[in-house]
């Protein structure tokens, strides 16, 4: 008799393990994925000039679509990339360049570092922590500020690593070389972005995982260099899409459609303009100079000033920057806070001055050569977020998205929290609620 009860209580335990073992496989294999893909620089206006982008606009007309998405001031790639993942702006993230900003003693220059730790560099929880914390795993291509991030599982740089897992699993598939490695930042930038998307491929079919955020940068680079909604502008969108019908093809032949949402947007829009003004060459003339260094950012620049009367220095250089040609409005570190701009009391990176930049008009680094330059036609972004031209791109479709559904304009405040409402997390600290009304 105590033979067969023992033999029957193994046989229970055994069940009860294979079946706890089932159930969890079951769980995973049925929880909802979304894949957040970032086209750097896109505005929302060219979703309505009949890009050469079919993927995007069948996922618009299956899903959802925005009239155009409000992004965080300041109007830059990485800032609001961080936002796309926190839900708050920059008052509480801190971040408010594409790096950690550092004034060079000495000079008017402002070094802006890239490669710092997030964890140095972005204030806040972000996504993936969340995620990572829930038993979920994530996955990044080309995302920003993730230096030294250990709760992502699978990754591939802007500048990959050799030795990094999903480096050597391309160069094991044949789609990629050691030497592409090595030269990869000198390489073009629509190459870049077809690696960036072999990468994400890799990712979706090896690993699978329950977040997956990929960044092409190609819209940004040539709308720099051409002017948004050009022939160059055009081109990159196609390639863009090309990208994204890889993802999306990707999806189907492993057999995810039932479980991804695809979240495609930008981090902010882009204008074209014919003038460039140097700050630092005008701040150079005055006698007041020292102690004060200057970061120009296209539609905007920071101004940081030294010392314990920093504010009565700032209220008398912002008199003398009315002068400047090219100036549009100057705020104070009081004034900017009121635009999500983050308190010099909480933050290094925050800007004694906020200078915005008139139509037509942008700045830029350097303190030599002329104050004020025409140019043939460039594409710059950084203008304040009240600027229609900055509202970024917004489509979401997939297994979790209402069909039709249509959005007007809304702050970018809410695609972390409807991220998060689709995965099951709790985004607690964030400023803005889901986009409910397009979730099924």
């Amino acid at each position: 008799m105590l033979a067969k009860l023992f033999w029957a209580s193994l046989w229970l335990a055994s069940s009860f393990s294979c079946f706890a073992q089932n159930t969890a496989i079951d769980s995973a294999v049925s929880r909802p994925i979304v894949i957040l893909v970032t086209i750097d620089g896109f505005p929302a206006r060219a979703l309505h000039q009949s890009p050469p982008m079919p993927t995007l606009l069948s996922l618009a007309a299956s899903g959802a679509v925005a009239e155009g998405m409000i992004p965080i001031n300041p109007t830059v790639t990485w800032p609001n990339h961080t936002t796309l993942i926190t839900g708050v702006d920059a008052s509480h993230h801190h971040v408010v360049a594409n790096g950690l900003l550092e004034p060079v003693p000495g000079s008017s220059k402002v070094l802006m570092k890239p490669e710092v730790d997030k964890s140095i560099l972005v204030h806040g929880d972000t996504l993936y922590d969340i995620a990572a914390r829930n038993g979920l795993t994530v996955g990044q291509v080309d995302w920003v500020a993730v230096a030294g991030v250990k709760n992502i599982a699978w990754q591939f740089e802007e500048k990959p690593a050799l030795a990094g897992p999903i480096a050597q699993e391309l160069i094991h598939d044949g789609s990629l070389t050691a030497d592409d490695i090595g030269q990869f930042a000198s390489k073009s930038p629509a190459w870049r972005d077809q690696v960036w998307t072999d990468a994400a491929v890799d990712i979706l079919k090896k690993h699978t995982p329950d977040l997956l955020l990929v960044h092409l940068l190609e819209t940004d680079t040539l709308q720099h260099r051409y002017g948004p909604l050009t022939p160059a502008a055009f081109a990159a969108y196609a390639n863009a899409d090309h990208c994204l019908a890889r993802i999306v093809a990707a999806v189907h032949e492993a057999g995810l459609e039932k479980r991804v949402t695809y979240i495609i947007a930008s981090d902010h829009g882009f204008s074209s303009l014919h003038h460039l003004v140097r700050p630092a060459v005008f701040l150079r003339q005055l006698p007041e100079m020292q102690d004060v260094w200057v970061k120009a950012e296209g539609g905007h620049a920071d101004i940081f000033l030294k010392g314990a009367d920093r504010e009565q220095k700032a209220a008398q250089l912002a008199k003398e920057l009315r002068a400047m040609p090219g100036v549009d409005q100057i705020y104070s570190n009081a004034d900017a806070q009121r635009f999500g701009m983050p308190s010099t009391k909480e933050t290094s990176q925050a800007p004694d001055l906020w200078i915005t930049a008139s139509q037509d008009y942008a700045f830029e680094d350097g303190d030599s050569g002329p104050l004020v330059s025409d140019t043939p036609t460039l594409g710059q972004h950084g203008y304040p977020n009240s600027n229609p031209e900055m509202n970024a791109l917004f489509v979401a479709s997939g297994s979790s998205i209402r069909p039709g559904s249509h959005l007007g304009t809304f702050p970018n405040l809410q695609v972390a929290p409807t991220i998060a409402r689709i995965l099951k997390l709790s985004l607690p600290e964030a400023q803005a609620q889901p986009l409910s009304q397009i979730l099924r």
